[in-house]
């Protein structure tokens, strides 16, 4: 068995990682930075918006849910349009450096920027389970980082062109389809205002590929602008191109009607959730990200996905409940303080229930509030 003085010479004598494996290593740091940064943009654009909306309402003009177009020459306005396109434009670009299965779960990022933000600037209440969110998205981020894989798939377009002829990954684009066209088609029209998840599961389906289209354009992108080739000499780019436009519109579109339909606070947990999911799916199909990594990482990548996956969900299905520390604190209280706390309270009740009989007959309302008809 070797002593720690001869493995510690042995660690001395390695040779020096080669200059591929460090421009794999600078590329995936490049992404992480974009996609950190295009969180960043992305979520303090939504409280900038916000902000000048607030502002020309309380000035009397006429409000944008209303038809009104003011926002267009107030300049906090355009300040959160600029950060908002920043933002997507660094988000476009981290895929062509970072594997898709870091990028897309790092976005639920852009939700504790907005929320912390609105906190701060908009005096929206962040309750007690939201700020556990905020923490429990940090952590899982961290998780994802740490386990995600650092290789590089893809070398160059012609090497992708390979890959999108791959049966396994045809065979997933057909079934993709195929879904959002039954789902559009028969499902929706039928379904789509009574079930959440029917809306989203078309747009996160088509949003799966859309990832895919755009990583395979910042590819050609990237390499062109370096001059390591003229990749938009070829068709692919143009019709990535095409195709990008087109699954953008139709994702917006479904997106749009769910978000009509339902509770954003419920939209946006699901919507993460199977647009998440499927864009790592599609990514290890396609760009096989997982075949290099270990059993431990690949763990460690999932761990950290449903961590993120419970802050998301904690920070807006849980957003309008009252709930903070001091509620925390009177639970570990004895039980005879609860005990006649609680009977504190149902006496209040009572006396209130008698109190108001000579007006006519309550009508309940929703939850515990009582009104007098």
């Amino acid at each position: 068995m070797p002593s720690p003085r001869q493995e510690f010479a042995a660690a001395q004598q390695a040779p020096p990682p080669s200059i591929d494996v460090l421009y794999m290593e600078r590329d995936f740091y490049i992404g992480l930075a974009l996609a950190l940064s295009s969180s960043i943009f992305i979520g303090s654009s939504f409280i900038i918006k916000k902000i000048g909306l607030l502002r020309l309402s309380r000035v009397g003009s006429v409000r944008a849910s209303a038809g009104g177009f003011g926002y267009l020459r107030d300049w906090i306005w355009w300040a959160g349009l600029i950060c908002m396109g920043v933002g997507e434009a660094a988000n476009f670009a981290a895929y062509a450096f970072a594997p898709a299965s870091l990028v897309t779960p790092l976005g639920a990022l852009s939700v504790i920027v907005a929320a912390v933000l609105a906190s701060k600037f908009l005096k929206e209440r962040l309750n007690l389970l939201g700020k556990l969110g905020c923490f429990l998205c940090i952590i899982g981020s961290t998780i994802i980082v740490i386990h995600s894989p650092k290789e590089g798939e893809v070398e160059d377009l012609s090497l992708l062109i390979d890959m999108l002829q791959e049966p396994t990954f045809i065979t997933y684009v057909v079934l993709i389809l195929s879904l959002s066209l039954f789902i559009g088609c028969c499902v929706g029209p039928r379904y789509g205002h009574k079930h959440v998840a029917v809306y989203i599961l078309l747009c996160s389906a088509i949003g799966s590929l859309t990832v895919m289209s755009c990583k395979a354009l910042g590819l050609a992108l990237r390499d062109t602008l370096s001059g390591k080739s003229n990749d938009f000499g070829m068709w692919l780019p143009y019709f990535l191109i095409i195709v990008t436009v087109v699954f953008v519109g139709v994702q917006v579109n479904y997106l749009n009607r769910a978000l009509d339909i339902f509770n954003t606070s419920i939209v946006t947990p699901i919507y993460y959730v199977i647009f998440t999911t499927l864009v790592i799916t599609a990514s290890a199909i396609l760009f096989k990200e997982w075949r290099h990594m270990r059993a431990e990482d690949i763990i460690g990548d999932l761990c950290g996905f449903f961590v993120v996956i419970v802050a998301v969900i904690l920070l807006n299905a849980f957003r309008e409940m009252d709930i903070s520390i001091s509620d925390v604190k009177g639970i570990m209280r004895p039980k005879r303080e609860l005990l006649t706390h609680a009977s504190h309270k149902a006496g209040q009740y009572e006396d209130y229930l008698n109190e108001n009989e000579e007006r006519g007959p309550l009508k309940p309302q929703y939850g515990t509030h009582y009104l007098n008809v």
